[in-house]
């Protein structure tokens, strides 16, 4: 009896068949059979599942004699399933890499629940793909499994049949079929929610939903679209012979209003011809199925109740075009007051830059307006410390508030007090470009912090690489450039990148990472706290995985089956998954504990000081991590495709930081024989650190502050030679110690003040 029974109808779909069935039988789990349905197309549908047939033995292929429609065509498959668990994907679509694992686990740590509802994006033929939007309604935080009761926005989800996984005693059990007609999904997922006992939810993108590329729709579909009322005939038979379900009646009236505006008006949904009478039986549903409670309260959905409750076109119509006008007069209103506001603000920037310079104020930003952090964070620090008679203020979004130091003025992007601070203020230091509409005064001195060594092409370098550069502006890049007085430089090499990519007469203060003074003067203690915060256990070896962006792909996922290398790795790993903002690793229990997904985490440098070893290919971190002297190890495995659409400074064959994986087997293999810790390897980072962190002794930012806001030019701190630093060890490479009770405060705050006596600065950043 397999796990799974994927059951596939296949109706002209013969273009996308052979991507569908790929998907499922290329599962990382292969725990399943594939019951593909070919319901008597005219195409090669059925020539193309008798293929697959032939080449893998888990195809079991259904032809039916008559086309029944889409119901009919997966009860047939239900029919001759023997899995645990149904699972329906249309012929045009297809499973993401590993949901099937996923899925299994999520199942497993659920207790097999008589349903699991996860995620899926549409994609469209442009090549974009989009996620639900109602992918809120899926977290797997709170009870779980539940009832439908618990968890009544999930009748907001999408009512089709393929993003749910169905058990199937539950579903012969209760001896629900999928309905004919051209519309089964409506009555068959409102009674199979509701009829559940355990539900369960799956935070992932499991099926892609192509979009085709259509126009309108043809007569004869057109009239298939007044299937829909039957569907929902059925539906509130099946709530009239079950009246313990009565209560979701008002609920179930209202996703039906819902549905039928939108079908009428929906682009090319249904013909001209058939638009009448589409209102005249929505009108009389409305009448049949109303009840107390069903009605919603005034909002933006009252027109769309007018208009199923009318059936009248014309007075929709004109109720549409009076509200329409009532939001224009607003929207209207909202864009003068914007007008005026944006306005005044560039006479107040126009009058500050009247007024003196204040030579005791400095503001500071990093990515743009995010969290406290980076260079700039670290300097921001320094200035506090090293030069008490600066304030200092930092730009961010309110959402970032939060995590800016108590001293340290808070200021939003484009306000007076914004405004004001970029005109007055005498220092203003970032690690990307300040507002465009910044006017540099003749007093005002810019340091420009950059955000990591370059590992790959910058500036004007990028020109030879359109599909990285995209729509960059390098003419404004330069002015930018033309603005800065000081560039931070952590090493010879970004020197010679930054002056050939931003060519202008400002002066490279080779001083070393602002960021990275925390590794030379955070603790063991320190370490052991953080690693406690993060819930990695005791005496495991913590590895941070941290790929890099890939402008060459659409999809961002990684390439690397994390579930399979930890299962490799054995039980003493542990994996922090610092993935970038579109790959969302899945984390399924067969690593419960030991795959943590630390991708919102807003400290690297925190992950640094916990983690014992770092995993990357191409993310600039490996320049910071070798700061710690732990070990690295490359994951290169599309290295020329990456090198020729980004191209890059350094060949990491050629110079590696430690030992380099061309595949998954052998990034396993790496660890599995001890090479990632081994003499070859500290080797190999020894020489790299020596290029790239000559600077990194604790001092860094403390040498900028001092050349650049005291004057001085002698006599700052002598850098410490690298023999003679010691960047705290890894937990792995000290002893245990007891650190008392646990904490649940944020591992930054805890940090912090651990360290504070010694003076010790630590940002916050998430600039790789």
């Amino acid at each position: 009896m397999p796990r799974f029974s994927v059951i596939v109808p296949a109706y002209k779909v013969q273009a996308y068949l052979h991507t569908c069935l790929s998907s499922v039988l290329e599962q990382s789990f292969t725990d399943l059979e594939l019951i593909a349905v070919d319901d008597c197309s005219p195409d090669a549908c059925g020539t193309i599942i008798d293929e697959f047939a032939t080449r893998d033995p888990r195809v079991r292929p259904v032809h039916l004699n008559e086309n029944g429609g889409l119901g009919r065509a997966r009860n047939a498959g239900m029919e001759r399933a023997t899995g645990d668990y149904l699972i329906f994907l249309d012929g045009d679509d297809e499973l993401t890499p590993h949901a099937l694992r996923a899925i299994a686990g999520r199942l497993a740590a659920t207790e097999d629940p008589d349903i699991l509802v996860y995620d899926h994006a549409r994609t469209f033929w442009s090549g974009e793909t989009v996620r639900d939007v109602r992918a809120a309604q899926l977290t797997e935080e709170g009870k779980q499994p539940f009832r439908l009761d618990d968890r009544p926005g999930l009748l907001k989800i999408r009512t089709v049949g393929w993003n749910k996984a169905y058990r199937r005693e539950f579903i012969e059990r209760e001896g629900f079929t999928f309905p004919s007609g051209h519309c089964p999904d409506t009555a068959w997922t409102y009674p199979v929610l509701m009829a559940s006992e355990t539900i369960a939810t799956l935070d992932r993108v499991c099926v892609h939903n192509r979009q085709r590329r259509q126009g309108s729709m043809p007569g004869a579909e057109s009239r298939a679209r007044l299937d829909i009322f039957d569907q929902y005939d059925r539906l509130f038979t099946y709530l009239d012979d079950h009246p313990e379900l009565a209560h979701w009646r008002p609920a179930l009236f209202r996703r039906m209003v819902g549905h039928l505006s939108a079908v009428f008006r929906g682009p090319g949904k249904l013909s001209h011809d058939d638009r009448p009478e589409f209102l005249i039986k929505s009108r009389a549903h409305y009448g049949r199925y109303h009840v107390p409670g069903g009605v919603p309260a005034p909002s933006r959905e009252w027109l769309r109740h007018l208009l199923v409750r009318l059936g009248s076109h014309r007075a929709y119509r004109t109720l549409w075009v009076a509200d329409r006008v009532r939001r224009g007069t607003a929207a209207l209103g909202t864009a003068l007051f914007r007008g005026v506001r944006a306005a005044a603000l560039r006479l107040h920037y126009w009058v500050q830059r009247l007024l003196p310079v204040r030579a005791d104020r400095a503001v500071f930003s990093s990515h743009g307006g995010r969290e406290y952090g980076c260079n700039p964070g670290a300097l921001e620090d320094a200035f506090r410390a090293h030069a008490p008679g600066i304030r200092t203020a930092w730009i961010a979004a309110p959402e970032h508030h939060h995590t800016v130091p108590t001293p340290t003025r808070k200021l939003r992007p484009d306000t007076a007090a914004y405004w004001t601070a970029l005109a007055r203020s005498r220092y203003l230091v970032g690690n990307v470009p300040f507002d465009r509409r910044l006017v540099k005064r003749r007093r005002q001195i810019m340091v420009q912090t950059q955000h990591g060594t370059p590992l790959t092409h910058m500036g004007l370098d990028l020109r030879e690489h359109p599909a990285t550069a995209r729509d960059t502006d390098f003419a404004e890049l330069l002015r930018g450039a033309d603005q800065w007085d000081y560039c931070l430089s952590g090493n010879r090499h970004s020197t010679l990148v930054w002056e050939r990519a931003f060519p202008s007469d400002y002066t490279t203060l080779e001083f070393g990472s602002p960021r990275n003074d925390v590794f030379q003067r955070a603790t063991s203690v320190d370490v052991a706290r953080l690693r406690e915060t993060l819930g990695i256990p005791e005496g495991k070896i913590a590895v941070l995985y941290a790929p890099a962006h890939r402008a060459y792909r659409r999809s961002q996922r990684s390439t690397l089956d994390l579930e399979r290398v930890l299962r490799r790795l054995g039980p003493r790993f542990v994996l922090l998954t610092r993935a970038h903002h579109a790959y969302g690793p899945p984390l399924t229990p067969q690593s419960a504990g030991r795959l943590i997904d630390v991708s919102e985490h807003p400290s690297i440098e925190t992950l640094c000081l916990a983690s014992d070893v770092l995993v990357t290919d191409y993310s600039s971190l490996m320049f910071d991590y070798a700061g710690l002297d732990r070990p690295i190890v490359i994951h290169a495995d599309d290295w020329e495709t990456y090198e020729a659409a980004h191209g890059t400074y350094i060949d990491l064959h050629t110079f590696p930081p430690g030992a380099v994986a061309r595949n998954e087997d052998e990034l396993i293999d790496i660890f599995a024989t001890g090479h990632w810790q081994g003499s070859r390897s500290a080797q190999l980072r020894a020489a790299f650190r020596e290029r790239f962190c000559p600077y990194d002794d604790g001092r860094a930012a403390e040498r900028v502050v001092r050349h650049v806001v005291l004057g001085e030019t002698a006599g700052l701190p002598t850098v410490v030679p690298l023999d003679e630093r010691h960047p705290v060890p890894s937990a792995a490479d000290s002893p245990p110690r007891s650190l008392g009770s646990s904490s649940t405060e944020d591992p930054v705050t805890l940090l912090l003040a651990s360290v504070s006596s010694s003076g010790v600065s630590l940002p916050t950043v998430d600039g790789f």
